[in-house]
């Protein structure tokens, strides 16, 4: 005896080889495979019922016996073993789209639009995976046929009797509506088919529309995977699906190939390196110029997708994209019938390629080579943003700007060849872009290394081809060049891409000392009343062009705007973030992670840099200059005291004076507040030689000329502060001691006393026949008068205060104006008061150290009485 779930040996072996069959099926034999297991199927229901008619008969049996049979019954009993069927993964499959198709159909008997389209995609995925070659199974065919006619007496009753839908049954109508169309398109010759004849077509076999095969030739997977060309037989191998199918590669197969990979980019559990080697693949065979086009178009933009996420374009990827859209330049530069352009309409026939008709001139293909360009410039960026610049790779990376710049340059010229001709719609902002591309690679670099940069580009560009924006013969002058590219962007576009234009050309002109150029460009442009309405990137460049402005000033020697227009920068402690050259890790701040992600993405390559050391030294050395002479002026006076020209550099000052031992200077800051200390002791020499000994200074241009520069400075302003200091213990100086003292001319003296008398600085005059300063004597004020001045204004202050609160509490009444007019009638009858620093003419008046007067209060005018 036997159990039942065992085959024995005798007439069950061809049972046992189909079940076999069933179990393990092999790709060598799958146009046997369905034959098998329809016989298969057929014995097994023989046997069924064979099986239970010798049950009845017996009866039942109980016990181990129920589950014996005896051996000896070689014919009838063989055939009452029960059989166990084991589906095949394809059966499976097919069980699960008649499952999709069952639910679809209940969902129109109630017109559920919303489940009928998440069904409806499903079924579309699990038909790809039944799908034998280019046809798909006959009832996905027949479900689509009857869904469209379906979806059609839904829209015709729509249009009878409009009722309205619900959202989610008319989004659901739409999806459908679309998806329909397009899957109809794709298998037109199957619907057709079932359209015609529905019940031939369903009875029909999958292999009536192929060739036959002899029956003693089996196709093998060798043969599917090595379909042509004898290089693929002496590989051996080519690219397969995931079910190990060779994909074949032909010009007529291309698009539909490009369209199911443009369709699936994006998705989830897309292999993009796979795709990328198809369609290098597609590529190679491609024969036609518009399917070249198309191809490298799809490939370049597939290698950017590797550089989403956040993560950085990989470096073969992003120099295989650069070759690939020097490719499509060179494609579209040899073939001028065909244009991208951004305009053109997408072509929908995948079995055909677009052909030039009577009286066309172009082949259009959509696209935007402006936006491939962009994105290539920003993938560089990221990755020099994320390469250490004191490292030989830093200098290696940065090296594939030329060849960057070459293809903005080729890209810029193509725009310009398109665009004169008056038929093809060229959008202005996309020829706008490109130049603003290539202006943010030259703005900000000396102009030997912009000539070098153009002259390599345009020698791989043809003799005869040249631009109208920025001609061939602006080669030499980089600052024509700069100008020509400002000048195409002020007159063409607005916003935000016009005022970054202005802002390159004032940097480049600052960065040029060609000063009062860039600050009358900047004081016109009125861009310091619009910046914060424009975007971070924008605002960066204002604040980096701010910058070269100021240090332009320096380099002319104008201290005073030099020290004017770095105060917003340097002054707020956050050049880094400013500029855009580092974050600032502030303390109790509370960023979340998509600001400092964004925060780095702003930042600038290194290349692009202001030292922020010498920034900080020339903000310090022009505070240094204006703030002593004015700490000597200011003494003891309380008029000019909450006079601050830099409260960064006062602190430092403070914080250096505080200090019991200050050894020998370190650093930038130490050897200024070092200078300053000896300039404010009347020890200019020593000044000097502190600012000199700054090693910062060798990163400037014409070294020399700025420390000339600068003792020259330091000479005039410790004269001034000498003068400051001692004019109270002078009755007459001779200009020829002071020229002398500080080894000016007496010329220069003569100028920098008149200009202090000049500006009511220095109580005193000067004499040309003798040539000396005479300075004005008067009563000096105690401590105790300089106090009593001080509470004087302060109780008027006050008082003022609390008059004008009672104003407003009476809110306009006869009494506060009865207030008001007798407070005005009696005032200041005891004497006009002029208030704190007034008219210092006249020589009556009282003297306070430093030339000083003081003109207001009661108390004022009794003292001088």
């Amino acid at each position: 005896m036997s159990s039942r779930f065992f085959r024995g040996g005798g007439d069950s072996s061809t049972e046992s080889s189909s079940d076999e069959e069933e179990l393990y099926t092999t790709e060598e034999e799958e146009e046997e495979e369905e034959q098998e297991e329809q016989e298969s199927s057929e014995l097994e229901d023989d046997d069924d019922e064979e099986e239970s008619s010798s049950d009845d008969e017996a009866g039942p049996k109980k016990g181990a016996g129920r589950f014996l049979v005896d051996v000896a019954s070689d014919s009838d009993d063989s055939e009452a073993e029960l059989v166990t069927k084991v589906k095949s993964a394809k059966d499976k499959r097919f069980d699960e789209l008649e499952a999709i198709i069952t639910a679809i159909q209940n969902s129109q008997k109630i017109n559920d639009w919303g489940t009928i389209a998440n069904e409806f995609d499903k079924l579309s995925r699990q038909a790809v995976k039944l799908q034998d070659g280019s046809k798909a199974p006959k009832s996905y065919i027949k479900c689509i046929a009857e869904l469209e006619d379906y979806m059609n007496e839904t829209l015709a009753k729509q249009k009878v009797t409009p009722k309205k839908m619900n959202a989610t049954n008319a989004r659901g109508l739409n999806a459908v509506k679309q998806k329909i169309k397009k899957t109809t398109k794709e298998y037109q010759a199957q619907v057709d088919a079932f359209r015609k004849d529905g019940d031939a077509f369903m009875e029909s076999s999958d292999e009536d529309d192929e060739l036959p095969l002899p029956k003693s030739t089996k196709l093998k997977l060798q043969d599917a995977v090595i379909p042509e060309a004898a290089e693929d037989e002496e590989k051996g191998f080519s690219i397969v699906d995931k079910r190990g199918k060779a994909i074949p590669f032909s010009p007529e197969s291309i698009q539909k190939h490009l369209r199911a990979i443009i369709e699936s980019r994006g998705r989830k559990g897309t292999d993009r390196n796979e795709q990328i080697k198809i369609m290098e693949e597609l590529n190679r065979v491609a024969e036609t110029p518009y399917l070249k086009i198309r191809v490298l178009q799809t490939l370049i933009s597939a290698r950017f997708d590797l550089g989403s996420g956040g993560s950085v374009m990989p470096l073969e990827q992003w120099k295989a994209a650069e070759k690939e859209l020097g490719a499509l330049l060179t494609l579209l530069e040899a073939n001028k019938d065909h244009i991208v352009i951004e305009t053109a309409e997408e072509w929908e026939d995948d079995d055909k390629v677009p052909v030039l008709g009577p009286g066309d001139k172009y082949i259009t293909v959509p696209g935007s080579v402006v936006s491939y360009i962009e994105r290539l410039d920003d993938e560089l960026t990221r990755s020099l943003q994320n390469i250490d610049p004191h490292t030989p790779e830093y200098i290696e990376r940065l090296t594939d700007e030329t060849s960057l710049y070459n293809t903005i340059l080729r890209g810029l010229l193509y725009y310009e060849t398109i665009q004169k001709d008056s038929s093809l719609d060229v959008p202005q902002e996309s020829l706008n872009r490109i130049v603003q591309r290539r202006l943010d690679h030259i703005y900000f670099k000396p102009a030997q290394v912009v000539k070098i940069l153009e002259e390599n580009s345009w020698k791989q560009v043809p003799d005869e081809v040249d631009s109208a924006i920025a001609p061939r013969g602006l080669l030499g002058d980089a600052g024509k060049l700069i100008h020509s590219l400002c000048n195409y962007l002020f007159n063409k576009s607005e916003g935000i891409i016009r005022a970054r234009a202005m802002l390159c050309q004032i940097y480049f002109l600052a960065l040029h000392d060609e000063y009062y150029k860039a600050r009358d460009m900047m004081l016109m442009s009125h861009l310091q009343e619009n910046i914060p309405n424009f975007d971070v990137a924008t605002q960066i460049l204002y604040n980096r062009t701010l910058v070269q402005v100021g240090l332009c000033a320096f380099r002319k020697g104008l201290v005073y705007d030099a020290q004017n227009t770095l105060q917003d920068i340097c002054g707020s402690g956050r050049q880094k973030e400013l500029l855009a050259q580092g974050v600032m890790m502030q303390r109790f701040s509370q960023v979340s992670p998509e600001q400092e992600r964004l925060e780095k993405q702003r930042q600038l390559p290194f290349h692009m840099h202001i030292n922020l050391e010498l920034l900080e030294c020339v903000y310090l050395t022009c505070s240094m200059l204006l703030e002593i002479p004015l700490l000597a002026q200011i003494g003891s006076s309380p008029d000019i005291k909450k006079r601050v020209i830099s409260k960064t550099y006062r602190r430092m000052l403070e914080y250096h004076e505080r200090q019991i031992f200050t050894g020998p200077p370190e650093n930038t800051r130490d050897h200024v507040m070092q200078a300053s200390k000896a300039l404010a002791a009347g020890e200019w020499k020593k000044a000097i030689h502190f600012i000199h000994n700054i090693k910062i200074w060798d990163l400037m241009p014409s070294t020399e000329d700025i420390k000339a520069m600068l003792a020259k400075q330091i000479q005039e302003e410790g004269l001034r502060t000498y003068l400051f200091t001692y004019a109270p213990f002078y009755d007459t100086l001779a200009i020829e001691t002071l020229s002398t003292m500080f080894e000016l001319e007496p010329a220069k003296v003569s100028a920098v006393v008149s200009k202090m008398i000049s500006h009511e600085e220095l109580a005193a005059a000067l004499d040309q026949v003798t040539e000396t300063v005479i300075f004005r004597k008067g009563v000096e004020l105690s401590r105790l008068q300089s106090l009593a001045l001080a509470l004087s204004d302060k109780a008027s202050a006050l008082i003022e205060t609390n008059e004008r609160t009672l104003e407003v509490r009476t809110q306009g009444s006869a009494n506060a104006f009865s207030r008001k007019d007798g407070r005005q009638g009696g005032q200041r009858t005891g004497g006009q008061r002029t208030g704190r620093g007034g008219a210092r003419t006249g020589g009556t008046g009282q003297r306070q150290a430093g030339g000083t007067q003081f003109t207001g209060g009661a108390l004022g005018a009794a003292v001088r009485g």
